[in-house]
């Protein structure tokens, strides 16, 4: 049993359906069968066009909602032992992937077999989205027309302008998508770097020269210098401060500068060093290519009086660029087009992109994501101890292709009833063992954090950084030559 829906309300979405034109409602009393192949041919959900096809010989809303995720290509409800979505969830997913997607037109068919209960369900989704909705009818009878135009008033949809005949309908459609590519992205494939010394900043560009070939050599240094990069330019644009002074006193002042005790960074230093750290590496194909970027960080930080250490068995942590999985279009494409429920597929998402373990990523709060969805801050130690004086959060950064996800999961967690910004993001989907299982044989990707489980903190989290208060020194633009050149 499904519950009716209130008459719908003026909103702040109301301005923007009146903005995206009156409901279309295309008659096609020849019950012409171009009007359906040309409907169907003009979506395509890249370009945020879709056309939905309700199911014949069902009158259920839910069922309706979830022919919308599958025009949109979410198809995961559709498979055996798939997790089931009731009407209300299933339309806020609507909802929450038309805003994290960019749907901006629909069109629906067979308009004429849809009840009140189902039109009003689309009014509702109109005026939350400002989607253009076009609906296509074939009604070959005056009364057939009437009974609809009742119904569509019963829904509250007044403002609908009719297109009468099948060569008017093809018109309104519009012409096919010239370019539409079917099918998932290509493989993902990248360019794996050879085994890389254990060695420390020190040492370790000049063991990669004598120990790789040219070719090997030159990949593994362009990480390197990528990492080099990368953490000058953090540091100069994101942490402007200077270095905090010592207490000793005029003793202290007296002293040389190459004596001066380091000093740690502080609270704020050390989440933005772990955020810089995630970013850095959370694209990594493989955990050689992270040891390359962090090396070259280390040497990129001591060039500015900065001193970075991280765990000696980096390869043996958890954490980006280690128990990671790049977010290539494959991958993302197989997330959505599997999991339909957006709290499912940005749960997913962050198990892949964080590579943390599962106990740490289910404490992650409406509040814990920031702006843009570009990284998620835990607060682990002021939820264990409570009224401790606080600790840094642990950070991480969210690439560009998982952040729709990370916006969808969000705006379906405000949109559920009873829901207060420190409830948890990704409730009910890490809980219980056999829910996980489900999560992950849903989604049908390998999780290298559930597979490698790790019990130490993520690698990047037990990253420390200190001022070394001494001059720093002048870097060159380009790094020197190790040794001389190959033959």
């Amino acid at each position: 049993m499904t519950m009716s829906l209130p008459a719908v309300l003026p909103t702040p979405g109301a301005a923007t359906a009146s903005a995206a034109g009156p409901v279309r409602l295309l008659l096609d009393a020849d019950d012409d069968r171009a009007v359906h192949r040309a409907a169907c041919r003009w979506a395509d959900a890249s370009r945020g066009r879709i056309t939905a096809d309700p199911t014949p010989h069902t009158t259920s809303p839910a069922y309706l909602a979830l022919d919308v995720l599958r025009a949109m290509g979410r198809l995961g409800f559709s498979r055996e032992g798939a997790e089931r979505m009731s009407t209300d969830p299933a339309w806020r997913a609507v909802t929450c992937w038309s805003l994290a997607t960019g749907v901006r037109e629909v069109i629906v068919l067979r308009a004429h077999r849809l009840t009140v209960e189902r039109l009003r369900r689309l009014a509702a989704w109109r005026v939350e989205t400002g989607i253009r909705l076009t609906l296509l009818a074939h009604t070959p009878q005056p009364a057939d027309v009437r009974r609809l135009t009742e119904q569509l008033a019963a829904a509250h949809l007044a403002d609908v302008a009719c297109v009468t005949g099948t060569a008017a309908a093809l018109d309104a459609i519009g012409p096919a998508v010239a370019d539409h590519r079917t099918g998932p992205p290509p493989l993902d494939h990248a360019q794996p770097l050879p085994a890389v010394p254990r060695a420390g900043v020190a040492a370790f560009r000049a063991q990669c020269w004598r120990r790789q070939n040219e070719a090997d050599f030159a990949r593994t240094d362009a990480q390197y210098r990528a990492g080099y990069a990368a953490a000058r330019t953090w540091w100069a644009r994101s942490l402007p401060l200077k270095p905090p002074t010592g207490s000793g006193g005029a003793e202290e002042a007296d002293r040389p500068a190459e004596f001066t005790k380091p000093t740690a960074f502080g609270l704020r230093e050390t989440e933005a060093l772990r955020l810089f750290l995630s970013r850095l590496t959370v694209l990594s194909p493989s955990p050689q290519h992270t040891v390359a970027r962090v090396r070259g960080a280390q040497a990129g930080l001591l060039t500015c009086g900065v001193l970075l250490n991280v765990p000696d068995d980096l390869n043996r942590r958890a954490g980006p660029g280690i128990t990671t999985v790049p977010l290539t279009p494959r991958t993302v494409h197989t997330i959505t087009t599997r999991l339909p429920s957006p709290l499912r597929a940005a749960a997913i998402a962050a198990l892949l992109c964080t590579g943390t373990a599962t106990p740490l990523l289910a404490m992650t709060q409406i509040t814990s994501v920031g702006d843009q969805a570009t990284h998620i801050a835990i607060d682990r130690d002021g939820r264990i101890n409570i009224g401790a004086p606080p600790a840094p959060r642990h950070l991480y950064a969210i690439p560009p292709r998982a952040r729709p996800l990370l916006a969808a999961a969000l705006e379906f967690r405000r949109r559920t009833p009873r829901t207060a910004p420190a409830h948890g993001l990704f409730a009910n989907c890490f809980g219980t063992m056999p829910r996980l299982q489900a999560l992950i044989a849903d989604a049908g990707l390998p999780v290298p954090a559930l597979d490698h489980p790790h019990t130490d903190d993520d690698w990047h989290t037990a990253a420390r950084g200190w001022h070394l208060h001494t001059p720093a020194p002048l870097a060159p633009h380009v790094l020197p030559r190790l040794g001389p050149v190959r033959p």
